[in-house]
């Protein structure tokens, strides 16, 4: 995942306490108005929930927002989308939900009798802030938005409260039951999943203390006995579905009468199209203004195009609440499509293709004959090897890129059945969803069949097939012992079939996904007619775009002359220190500098945070501008542009909280004739502090010179010279250390000695920010990153997840596998070598590719998870740079 730091800087305030419990506090904003939060803990009905309310501007009256989080997740998740609401002139209420972040209580999967009647008690307050608008006493003008779970409280809190005005629900889903139960088939994976985020991820309380013995974590008991009967059995039964029904939004469809804007994910096998469909032709009947925008990505990874939804919905919010006519909510269907790939950062290029109206799934079809005798297949003992379609979590976003020839998917011979269509003379293009009819035959003691349909596009070589966006559709068929017909209603999808491709329908017996019967038994399927296909040929596409050099540079140039002429006469007194970041290490926000001669950039538009006991590694080409950001941080030289603030205080040469700082930047200079202990003890005599406050046995401690200390400094190694120096640097134990280039001319015992020195200082609750360009040891003792290239930030973020790509591949694992199955493992066809590591085995590909690997694991009965990238940070590096030098 690539990782952007906010550019936002922080604003200092404290405002008047809430009332009741609750502070006011002031958060970051580089625009006025500035923003404000309140943090306050409601009571209702004896569940503590952990609420935020951000408002901006004046003293008058504005509509409300209730912004809802993700399953898993809590308020801290929609902190940025709040802030930019309130700044868009709204009064703003996030809060977790039950059972997770710091609010108590059991998760109940928007019951209407506890998480939605938290949305209506919270409707209540906003009734009484003086900052709300107010269509009647008690009735505040709202609108609810939110992504997957939050995108369902939406939903469901405009059905069950008529002062709900306007929602915009996001990846979610219209009926839980047929989401996770479709067609009558469990989807397993997603389920155990979901219930995992619950066990992991729930909040404070003790009803925590319950996961480790049923194993439901923070789940109410109804729906813990609905997953562990569901999972064991393995096939849902009719009290599990209406339960789930019951807490839906379809449950309250009829009473859903507000204006909606309804965005889907076409990447997501957990809540797919057909759930947004179903939102959108329920909404329309009953006459509400909609708007529905597939997005790229969605549950299963991809662009999910954060940046252009929460504007949208900002937009649709204007014309909604604030009643503003002028307001464009943009086209009444939009859906993202790939143009390409972007040869600047390997992403997907979107371009979008959009219509005066929702075509719906099956507008304009198109038929194609299936060519293929009935054909007999196998459903195998305990369902396994299983076939792979979409996998949670694998590939970041494949699914995304199904439509330029990108996929993974397997299908077990003798375990499907498969029909061809003509190669095609002309490209199609396919919006909606697919249908079949066809004659299930099974040998099964119930008579029943489980399959699981989809549709490849296959190309001219009659070999390679992508499975769009790899999704496929499961369906019970019962009392087929006799044959029975039925119609396939296949994923609905966005995907073009160029000229000289053609359409496979594959059914197959299993899914890694989804339950499937444990007892063998055997399918006959045969078609009894054509591929009907939608087309949606209303559809106007965008032609792709321009780079964004080609209109940005002339911009960005403008931008740059207007920000020099607004800044010329800038304050030179430092700003007051923010209250919100005195436990934030570091923070700099929009850091440039430019070489002497003002013509070009050293360092340019910085940003990025770093938190309490992180190692932190700077890195970057000769030449990105580490050194020169150091000396900045400093206090060393002056930033043309931008702010530093350490601990809240924003830095200038001189600025006190520098003594919180301790460095290694420039390179220490110590007097050869004096011991190690003397240069220390004279250094600090020469800051002018207490002789207690230097903390020199600490350091030396940390450090590790041992006896070395009492030898004069001429006797010593580099290594120790080194770590002298960096003894120095910690010299009244600084929470902040900064090292630039620690490890230069050291051999490989002494670098692992500083390795060792940097880790055992920040494990003390401290923090270390390291310049090198030894790309091995920052991979091993820091934590996160920070990648520059021409004095820009290119990506940050944890370690893990910058080399998370490459021919490594790192298998999680649901339990152990003993030393004999990763012996096999390494020996597999393609496979250089396997190891276990943190989370499952490293596995490194030699030859081989995901596809096989997944299979030949499959095959082996191991009890993967999930396969995803891991790659050197040389790898990561030399990608993100282009191939530079350290």
């Amino acid at each position: 995942m690539r990782l952007r730091l906010p550019r936002w800087a922080a604003v200092t305030a404290v405002l008047a306490v809430l009332a009741g419990a609750g502070t006011w506090t002031a958060v970051a904003s580089d625009e006025p108005p500035p923003v404000h939060r309140a943090d306050k803990a409601l009571d209702i009905d004896g569940v503590r929930l952990d609420t935020s309310y951000f408002t901006s501007g004046g003293d008058g009256r504005r509509p409300a927002v209730l912004l809802g989080h993700g399953f898993g997740g809590s308020k801290n998740d929609v902190r940025a989308q709040a802030e930019q609401l309130a700044r868009d002139g709204y009064a703003v209420l996030t809060w977790s939900a039950r059972g997770f972040g710091d609010s108590t209580g059991e998760i109940g999967l928007n019951d209407p009798d506890h998480e939605v009647a938290d949305v209506r008690k919270l409707i209540d307050w906003l009734a009484d802030r003086p900052e709300v608008l107010l269509d009647k006493a008690g009735d505040p003008r709202v609108g609810v938005t939110g992504a997957s779970y939050g995108g369902a409280i939406s939903l469901l809190a405009a059905g069950h409260d008529p002062r709900v005005d306007a929602i915009a629900p996001q990846i979610t889903y219209w009926n839980l039951a047929d989401a996770l139960f479709p067609n009558g088939v469990f989807k397993k994976l997603w389920a155990g999943i979901f219930f995992s985020a619950g066990d992991q991820r729930g909040g404070a309380g003790n009803a925590g203390a319950k996961a480790g013995a049923d194993g439901c974590g923070r789940f109410t008991a109804e729906l813990c006995s609905l997953y562990q009967r569901v999972a064991v059995g393995g096939k849902p039964d009719a009290a599990a579905r209406a339960l789930l029904e019951a807490r839906s939004p379809s449950a309250v469809g009829a009473d859903i009468k507000v204006p909606a804007l309804i965005v889907q994910g076409q990447s997501d096998s957990l809540f797919t199209l057909a759930q947004s469909d179903a939102m959108a032709r329920t909404l329309t009947a009953n006459g509400a203004p909609v708007a529905v925008d597939w997005i790229a990505g969605g549950h299963d990874g991809g662009d999910r195009e954060t940046e252009r939804v929460e504007r949208r919905i900002s937009t649709w919010f204007d014309r909604w609440l604030k009643r503003d006519t002028s307001a464009d909510t943009g086209p009444a269907f939009r859906v993202s499509r790939t143009g390409g790939v972007d040869s600047t950062d390997g992403q997907a290029t979107l371009r979008a293709a959009t219509a005066d109206r929702y075509p719906g799934l099956t507008a304009a079809t198109e038929t194609f004959a299936l060519a293929g005798p009935p054909q007999n297949f196998a459903n195998p003992a305990g369902a396994a090897p299983p076939a792979i379609s979409a996998v949670p979590g694998l590939g970041g976003g494949l699914s995304g890129l199904s439509s330029l020839g990108v996929g993974l998917s397997l299908d077990f011979p003798g375990q499907h059945a498969r029909f061809d269509a003509k190669p095609q003379t002309g490209a199609v293009r396919i919006t909606g969803t697919p249908t079949v009819r066809v004659k299930v035959t099974s040998t099964a003691a119930d008579g029943s069949a489980v399959l699981f349909a989809k549709v490849y596009d296959v190309g001219p070589d009659g070999r390679q097939q992508v499975l769009p966006s790899q999704l496929v559709t499961p369906v019970r068929v019962e009392d087929a012992k006799a044959g029975r017909s039925v119609t396939l209603t296949l994923p609905a999808i966005d995907h073009e079939v160029e000229a000289g491709h053609r359409l496979r329908l594959v059914l197959a017996a299993t899914d890694l996904g989804y339950a499937s019967p444990t007892v063998p038994a055997g399918y006959t399927v045969a078609v009894e007619g054509p591929l009907t296909v939608p087309t949606a040929p209303g559809l106007d596409t965008q032609a792709a775009a321009l780079p964004w050099w080609v209109w940005g540079l002339p911009l960005l140039g403008l931008a740059v002359a207007a920000a020099l002429l607004l800044t010329a006469r800038r304050r030179t007194t430092a700003p007051a220190p923010d209250p919100e970041l005195t436990s934030v290490p570091l923070q700099i926000t929009g850091l440039s500098k430019k070489y002497a001669g003002g013509d070009r950039y050293s360092v340019k538009d910085l940003s990025f945070r770093v938190e309490q006991g992180q190692v932190l590694g700077l890195l970057g080409p000769n030449g990105a501008g580490k050194t020169t950001t150091l000396r900045m941080l400093m206090g060393l030289i002056r930033p043309d542009e931008g702010e530093i603030r350490v601990f809240g205080q924003a830095i200038r040469p001189g600025a006190p909280v520098l003594s919180r700082v301790g460095s290694f930047v420039e390179g220490a200079g110590f007097l050869p004739h004096l011991s190690g202990r003397e240069n220390l003890e004279l250094y600090w005599k020469a800051t002018g502090r207490p002789a207690e406050d230097a903390h020199v046995d600490d350091a030396l401690r940390i450090a590790n010179l041992g006896s070395a200390l009492e030898r004069s400094v001429r006797t010593y190694s580099q290594g120790m010279r080194q770590r002298l120096a960096i003894a120095q640097a910690m010299l009244g134990l600084p929470d902040l250390l900064i090292l630039d280039e620690p490890t230069n001319g050291l051999d490989p015992p002494q670098i692992r000695e500083m390795r060792e020195v940097m880790i055992r200082y920040a494990a003390e609750g401290r923090t270390v920010i390291v310049s090198s360009h030894l790309l091995a040891e920052v991979e091993q003792s820091c934590t996160h990153l920070v990648v520059m290239d021409r004095g820009q930030l290119v990506q940050a973020g944890p370690v893990a997840e910058i080399t998370g790509s490459g021919d490594t591949l790192l298998v999680t694992l649901d339990g152990d596998v003993d030393d004999p199955l990763v012996e096999k493992i390494g020996a597999l066809p393609g496979v250089g070598s396997a190891a276990r590591a943190d989370g499952g085995l490293l596995v490194r590909l030699d030859g081989g590719d995901a596809t096989t690997l997944i299979g030949d694991l499959v095959r082996l009965d191991v009890p993967l998870t999930g396969v995803g990238p891991h790659r050197r940070l040389e790898d990561a590096f030399l990608t993100l740079i282009g191939g530079g030098s350290a």
